[in-house]
């Protein structure tokens, strides 16, 4: 009987299974090919990653974006050099690290400094603008001349007061204040006729005028409708005007 024969078993036919398929040596399966789309978003994020990590480095921690210059406006009697050395800004400083509250505290300590603002301008400089206190008064002293603002602040001395600015006499620092005060409500064509201030205390301030004529000013309260009302008043003649109740002033011969 045939092999063929011998696998019949009546009308059916039983069929051998398939046998494997043998692939030739180094014949591997191919690789699932990688969507061209797909690389290209992936340089993209990392081109784009390395170029914000470049930013951050050259921004914050070189001096490519450094302060390289430090203009300084606003001075009067100060130089720039002054500021420059108060702001203390080290060359190369990144800007975006710059402390400009720091920088701005530093120079406020001059005497002289009444306000400063510092602000940054790319790509290196830092600007410093400053205004300067503004003398009302002088007070004799061993030492020179004490200049005083009009908050009553001793900001500098010199050897010879300013010409046309009233000399004072207080004996402290309340007093110096209110008179202070007293002398920046006046108006400048009033204060040019103002030779010296006397403030035995803060509510007894009297003005002497060029030509001898004596202002009693009384406290710094009300000054400013005291001022308002000397100026009328020292066209009348007299020699004591008296402005301390504002609302009823009078003149004395």
């Amino acid at each position: 009987m045939s092999a063929t024969a011998s696998r019949r078993t009546g009308d059916r036919v039983r069929r051998e299974p398939p046998r494997p398929t043998r692939r030739a040596p180094g014949n591997t399966r191919p690789r699932r090919r990688v969507p061209r789309r797909y690389l290209v978003r992936r340089w993209a994020v990392l081109g784009s990653f390395t170029f914000v990590v470049g930013v951050v480095v050259v921004v914050f921690f070189t001096p490519l974006l450094g302060a390289h210059d430090v203009e300084v406006s606003g001075t009067e009697q100060l130089t720039a050099d002054d500021v420059r050395a108060a702001a203390a800004v080290a060359p190369g400083t990144p800007l975006v690290r710059l402390d400009t509250d720091e920088v701005a505290a530093r120079v406020a300590q001059l005497p002289r400094v009444d306000t400063v603002q510092v602000r940054r301008s790319y790509p290196g400089t830092v600007r410093i603008a400053i205004s300067e206190r503004t003398p009302v008064l002088a007070v004799q002293a061993g030492d020179g001349v004490h200049l005083v603002d009009g908050t009553g602040l001793d900001f500098s001395t010199v050897k010879a007061a300013p010409p046309g600015l009233p000399v004072l006499s207080a004996p402290d620092q309340p007093s110096r204040a209110a008179a202070a005060a007293a002398v920046s409500a006046l108006p400048p064509a009033l204060t040019a006729l103002v030779a010296s201030v006397a403030a035995t205390t803060p509510v007894d301030i009297r003005l002497t005028l060029g030509d001898g004529r004596l202002v009693v000013w009384g406290g710094a309260e009300d000054s400013a409708r005291k001022a308002a009302v000397l100026g009328p008043l020292l066209t009348r003649p007299g020699k004591t005007y008296d402005v301390a109740a504002a609302d009823f002033p009078t003149v004395a011969e």
